[in-house]
C-alpha cells in the first residue's frame, strides 16, 4: 500500500488531548469566574460557559469519529494481512508439492502433463492476486484511460470464457445476453477488468448448481451492464459497503472462499474512473445478488441498441485480472 493512502492516528490523539485539557481549564476558570464574580456578570459567564462546552463537544465527537474510523481501518487491513497470507500460501505450497513429485521418478506423461497443468493454475491465481493488489493501489480520479470503440458482446462473451475456465465450470454457466451490435466508447482494458471481475465474482460466491447471467443494454446515454447469480446473496446493509477496501461479507458461506476484498474494490473504482455508477442488490442471504453497472455510451461513434433485458448482481471479493492493467496518471 502506497504511503500517501496511510493516515497517522496523531491528529487525532493530539485533538483529543488539547479537548481534555481544554474541558479541564474551562471548568476550573468556570467555576472561580462564578465564586469572584457578581449576579450580572455571572449571567455573561453562563453563556460563554455554555458556548465553550458546546464547542468542546464537538471536537470530542469529531474525535471519537476518527477514532472509530481508525479502528475500523485497521481492522480491515488486519482482515486484509490475513486474506493475503491465505492467498500467497495456498498456492504456494501447491506448486512446491508439485515441484517435489515432479522430482520422483515413475511418472508417466499423463501425470507430468496434469502437474504441470496444476503449476499453471498455481501461477495464474497468484498473477490475478497481484494484480488485484496493484489495480487496487492505483485506482481512482487521476486514472487515465484510452477511450476507444468497445465491442461490448464481444467482451463479455470473453470474459465469460476466462472466468469459466478458471473455475473449471461448463460455458453454458454463464449466459450473455448482451446486443451484438451495442457498442461504446470506452477504455477496453478498464471495460474487461470490471467485467471479469464481476462475472468471476458471481461464479465464486454460488453454490452448484451455478448459473449467472451478463446483460447489457442501453438506458438513455449510458450503457448498462447487469451481473446476476443465485448464488449465496447479502443483506440490505452489506450491499451498501461490498465496494469498500477490504470488506468481507461476515457469514461463513464468504469465510470458505478465498478472497481479500479488493475484487469489487476495484472494479468500483474503475467505473468511477470512467465517471459511470455501480450499485449491489441483493432479495436476501440465500437468493442471489446483482451488481449493476452503468458507463456513458461516448461519442457519435457508438451505437445505439435498443435491447430490453432486465438487472440484478453478487457479493464483495476478487478475480482474476485482465493480463494488462489500465494506465495510472503519474504520480
Amino acid at each position: 500500500m502506497s504511503a500517501r493512502r496511510q493516515r497517522s492516528v496523531s491528529p487525532a490523539i493530539l485533538l483529543g488531548s488539547i479537548s481534555v485539557v481544554l474541558a479541564i481549564a474551562m471548568l476550573v476558570a468556570w467555576i472561580l469566574a462564578l465564586v469572584l464574580s457578581d449576579l450580572d456578570d455571572q449571567i455573561w459567564l453562563l453563556v460563554l460557559g455554555i458556548i465553550s462546552l458546546s464547542i468542546i463537544g464537538m471536537v470530542l465527537a469529531i474525535f471519537m469519529y476518527w477514532l472509530v474510523r481508525e479502528i475500523r481501518a485497521n481492522r480491515r487491513q488486519i482482515s486484509f494481512i490475513d486474506s493475503v497470507t491465505h492467498e500467497l500460501k495456498t498456492p504456494l505450497a501447491s506448486l512446491r508439492l508439485c515441484l517435489e513429485t515432479l522430482d520422483r521418478t515413475g511418472l508417466n506423461d499423463t501425470q507430468q502433463r496434469s502437474l504441470r497443468h496444476m503449476m499453471r493454475g498455481d501461477v495464474d491465481r497468484l498473477a490475478s492476486f497481484i494484480d488485484d493488489v496493484l489495480v487496487a493501489n492505483r485506482v481512482g480520479p487521476g486514472m487515465e484511460h484510452a477511450v476507444v470503440p468497445v465491442a461490448l458482446a464481444e467482451l463479455a462473451r470473453r470474459c465469460a470464457d476466462r472466468a469459466v475456465k478458471h473455475h473449471d465450470l461448463d460455458p453454458e454457466t454463464v449466459t450473455v445476453d448482451v446486443p451484438d451490435d451495442l457498442v461504446l466508447r470506452s477504455d477496453p482494458t478498464a471495460v474487461e477488468t470490471i467485467c471479469l471481475n464481476l462475472i468471476d465474482n458471481a461464479l465464486k460466491y454460488s453454490d452448484r448448481p451455478v448459473q449467472v447471467r451478463v446483460m447489457g443494454r442501453v438506458v438513455g446515454r449510458m450503457v448498462q451492464i447487469a451481473v446476476a447469480d443465485h448464488g449465496i446473496g447479502m443483506s440490505a446493509r452489506d450491499a451498501r459497503r461490498v465496494f469498500q477496501r477490504f470488506f468481507r461479507v461476515d457469514s461463513e458461506d464468504v469465510r470458505r472462499r478465498s478472497g481479500t476484498g479488493l475484487g469489487l474494490f476495484v472494479v468500483a473504482g474503475l467505473v468511477r474512473s470512467l465517471r459511470g455508477r455501480i450499485s449491489a442488490s441483493s432479495p436476501g442471504v440465500g437468493r442471489g445478488t446483482t451488481i449493476t453497472v452503468q458507463l456513458p455510451l461516448g461519442g457519435d461513434d457508438a451505437r445505439l441498441a435498443d435491447n430490453r433485458g432486465s438487472s440484478r448482481v453478487a457479493p464483495e471479493h476478487d478475480s482474476p485480472q485482465p493480463p494488462r492493467s489500465p494506465r495510472a496518471a503519474p504520480p
